[in-house]
């Protein structure tokens, strides 16, 4: 295995010589080492003296977490422009050519460009973190607690490898260095926002939850990896002169593959709709497994965040609930179409998260309202009130299709997501992305929508006269 591998380090030591000879290069990335970490340990010294004088230590407290993560993540960003030139920046300077006849497979070469992109601006990260935590300790004497340094390393680490990976793949699919950067939005809005989520993290003291982050952006990092090396073709990469949209035959591609050869509804279901679901097997059993452990979770929390007693009650909860449904008109057919355009929200939304993380934070977002059915579960079985009768009376009626309808979407996401990761013989990344897309939507079309409408009516119409039945409402 390392005599594999020594051929991509000679290709990542090539990487790194020329880097270190780029002024562009190096000038950033000593100012974001050095400067910016001077610039954190001023902000620090100067939050914490502010706070102490009215009394608010706990805000300087959260802030040092946070200034550490930041300069942290500064450096790395610099990795993103490297990374994205990595393919493209030398095709467009004729210096790629002798490097793609060279003896290497495809992996190798991908691989040494990958570590080449990561591994100075890494270096670079350690360092600048290294420089603010020594200025804080001489300024106002603060060291982070081991874990939370080891949940900063680690998350430095993993954010570098998710944005080099992605732009790697960029560049090696790309045409230009102008669209490479165009398409670079595709890695910096998704991760803006989880650094936004991150911060609250910080703020909120909850470090936990990194661990979360950091096994999420793992498995983001391991698929955009075996995206960019099943992806990676030297002849593709030469023989490619001009991105060109093409929406007529994308139109075409995805029609074909959402009618297929149907010439009614139900020839539809019969040729196309249930032949899919054959395929979703596996993706359908991880979902259903997934979704079982968010309910496990939930319920967890319930002895964590623990509801007043009043509230669980056993005469309070079919009182409760029917009274305040009554106090906002809920029994009527508007408010069918509110529940189901908001459930088509929240799918919508799942999806396209799905689509820029490969569906894991698509799955994260279904799993929410299967962690509060938990946490909800888990809170009246804590009461002394019979877990199985809460969810007969508040769940089952319109879960029952509610809950296969999670688990269809769930599915189609992850095939949506899977597609870009795993390889298709014959087939462009377009290609199978789009006849991917067609199967989703063949699933949303076909069942989702029917199920969620079902649903929708259940939950208005039935289960607010079950409660008050089960648990006596009146």
């Amino acid at each position: 295995m390392l005599a594999e591998l020594r051929p991509a380090l000679i290709i990542t030591r090539r990487e790194i010589r020329d880097q270190f000879r780029d002024w562009r290069i190096i000038i950033p990335i000593l100012v974001l080492t050095v400067l910016f970490p001077s610039l954190m340990n001023f902000t620090a010294h100067q939050a914490a003296n502010f706070v102490q004088r009215y009394g608010a230590t706990a805000v300087g407290d959260r802030l040092m977490p946070f200034l550490l993560m930041v300069v942290g993540f500064f450096p790395i960003s610099v990795s993103l422009v490297i990374a994205l030139e990595s393919f493209v920046g030398e095709k467009e300077r004729h210096s790629i050519e002798p490097l793609l006849c060279s003896p290497l497979s495809d992996w190798q070469l991908y691989l040494g460009k990958l570590l080449a992109a990561t591994v100075p601006p890494l270096i670079a990260s350690y360092i600048g973190i290294g420089v603010y935590l020594i200025g804080l300790y001489r300024k106002i004497g603060w060291t982070p607690e081991p874990d939370l340094l080891v949940q900063i390393l680690l998350l430095t680490t993993v954010q570098a490898v998710v944005m080099v990976s992605g732009a790697v793949v960029v560049s090696s699919q790309t045409t230009s260095v102008r669209a490479a950067n165009l398409l670079a939005s595709f890695i910096i809005i998704p991760m803006t926002f989880l650094i936004q989520g991150e911060s609250v993290v910080m703020f909120w003291a909850n470090y936990d939850v990194l661990w979360w982050a950091i096994i999420g952006q793992i498995v983001v990092a391991a698929l955009l990896i075996r995206t960019g090396v099943s992806k990676f073709n030297r002849e593709e990469l030469l023989g490619r002169e001009l991105d060109v949209i093409n929406l007529r035959w994308g139109i075409s591609t995805f029609w074909r593959a959402f009618i297929g050869h149907a010439t009614s509804p139900f020839d539809w279901y019969q040729k196309e709709v249930f032949p899919t679901l054959r395929r979703l097997n596996m993706p359908l059993g991880l979902i259903a497994a997934t979704l079982a452990v968010g309910m496990v979770v939930g319920a967890g929390q319930a002895r964590v965040f623990v509801l007043p007693a009043d509230a669980l009650q056993l005469e309070n909860l079919g009182k409760g609930f029917v009274t305040g449904l009554e106090a906002i008109r809920f029994f009527s057919v508007e408010n069918v179409s509110a529940v189901w355009l908001h459930n088509l929200r929240v799918m919508m939304l799942a999806t396209v998260l799905g689509i820029f993380s490969f569906g894991v934070l698509g799955i994260l977002v279904l799993m929410v309202p299967m962690m509060l059915i938990g946490y909800f579960t888990g809170a009246v079985a804590g009461a002394g009130i019979s877990p199985w009768l809460f969810m007969l009376a508040f769940v089952v009626p319109h879960g029952i299709l509610e809950v296969p309808a999670i688990i269809l979407v769930g599915a189609a996401i992850l095939r949506l997501g899977g597609t870009l990761a795993a390889p298709s013989p014959g087939k462009t990344i377009g290609e199978a992305w789009l006849q991917a897309f067609g199967d989703w939507t063949k699933v949303i079309v076909g069942l989702v929508l029917p199920l969620l409408l079902g649903a929708a009516l259940l939950e208005v119409f039935v289960t607010p006269k079950l409660v008050p039945l089960i648990f006596g409402g009146r």
